[in-house]
C-alpha cells in the first residue's frame, strides 16, 4: 500500500469519530428540546419501562461524554469502549418492542451504531485527536508489572 492510500485511510478513522460525536449531540439535542416531557420525560421513561435506576445516568455519561470527547479526540477508544454496552441496551430495548427494521422504529439502527463503535474502538483515535488513548498493549503490561 502507497503512502497517500494510508493517510486517506487514516482520515476516514477522523471522520468516523467526528460523525460519531455528532450523532451523540444529535440525541442530548432530541432529549432536550423535541422529545415531549424532554429530558425529565426520557429518565422517567426509562424507569417506567423497568430499566434499572443505574441505566439513565449511564446512558446521559455515554451520550455526554461522546459529545464532549469524540469530536476533539480525547481518549476515543475508551469513550466508544464505554458507549458500546449502551448501544447494546438500545439495541435490545427496541428489538423485543419494534423488530429488527428501522422503518418499524426497531432495533436496525442501534446495531449499525454499535457497529460503527466497535469499528472506531478497532481504528482508534485517528489524525487530530488531541489526547491519543494509550495503546491497549501498553496499558496491560503496566498492569502486570504492578
Amino acid at each position: 500500500m502507497n503512502q497517500p492510500a494510508r493517510s486517506s485511510a487514516s482520515y476516514g478513522v477522523m471522520v468516523l469519530r467526528v460523525l460519531l460525536g455528532c450523532l451523540f449531540i444529535a440525541h442530548l439535542c432530541w432529549k432536550f428540546f423535541i422529545l415531549k416531557g424532554g429530558f425529565a420525560g426520557w429518565w422517567n421513561g426509562l424507569l417506567h419501562n423497568g430499566y434499572a435506576p443505574f441505566v439513565p445516568p449511564y446512558v446521559a455519561s455515554v451520550e455526554f461524554a461522546g459529545a464532549i470527547l469524540l469530536i476533539p479526540g480525547i481518549l476515543t477508544r475508551y469513550v466508544v469502549i464505554y458507549a458500546i454496552p449502551m448501544m447494546l441496551g438500545a439495541a435490545q430495548f427496541w428489538a423485543v418492542r419494534k423488530g429488527f427494521f428501522f422503518t418499524g422504529a426497531g432495533c436496525e439502527m442501534p446495531l449499525t451504531w454499535a457497529t460503527l463503535l466497535v469499528v472506531q474502538a478497532l481504528l482508534g483515535d485517528g489524525p487530530y485527536a488531541l489526547v491519543k488513548s494509550p495503546d491497549f498493549r501498553s496499558v496491560l503490561a503496566k498492569i502486570q508489572k504492578d
